[in-house]
């Protein structure tokens, strides 16, 4: 890993990319429906926007969850992690289904990288169940239910971030 450079994007400290399709991302998030139908049902869900956004709606389909609710955190722009700032809070009335404390409420995200995110929608909702579709080993601990981990040291390319472009062969740069 290269060394703590303010000037270097994180995904240029990064190094590894993860770039994941519309197509495997559904099927990510259908796979992690299968496991949270487990051990459901739940009162409502709360994304965790933005990139929870996409996720909830296709985990809210399957399971059947017409309650959804956003708690709005900023963090990322698109290269970097920042300071955590909360846009909007859990709607008092969602947070009342789960008793104040989240219990029967289900919090979706896309991924828990540093863990900062989930450290912060755990403290609101701390008996809710937290699941992510992607789990980083530092943000793993936080989330109960995630499909697949990848290294801390990894960034993710979500279908809505990229676009269709050339990339060139591995043996000519192309990662």
């Amino acid at each position: 890993m290269m060394a703590d450079h303010p000037e270097l994007s994180a995904q240029e400290k990064a190094g590894k990319a993860f770039p994941v399709s519309w197509d495997q991302f559904h099927r990510d998030c259908r796979a992690l429906s299968w496991r949270l139908n487990a051990v459901g049902p739940f009162h409502a869900m709360v994304a965790i926007t933005r990139g929870g956004l996409v996720p909830a709606a296709i985990v809210a389909r399957e399971l059947g969850i017409r309650v959804i609710d956003t708690v709005c955190i900023a963090s990322y722009d698109h290269t970097k992690q920042g300071e955590l700032q909360v846009l909007k809070d859990v709607s008092a009335e969602v947070a009342k289904l789960g008793g104040g404390t989240g219990k029967g409420l289900l919090i979706v995200d896309d991924l828990v990288d540093t863990g900062k995110t989930g450290r912060l929608v755990r403290a609101m909702m701390p008996d809710a169940h937290f699941a992510a579709v992607y789990a980083k080993p530092q943000g793993r601990p936080l989330v109960d239910t995630f499909i697949t981990e990848v290294s801390q040291d990894t960034w993710i390319h979500f279908p809505w971030d990229t676009a269709l472009s050339f990339q060139p062969p591995i043996r000519d740069g192309g990662v």
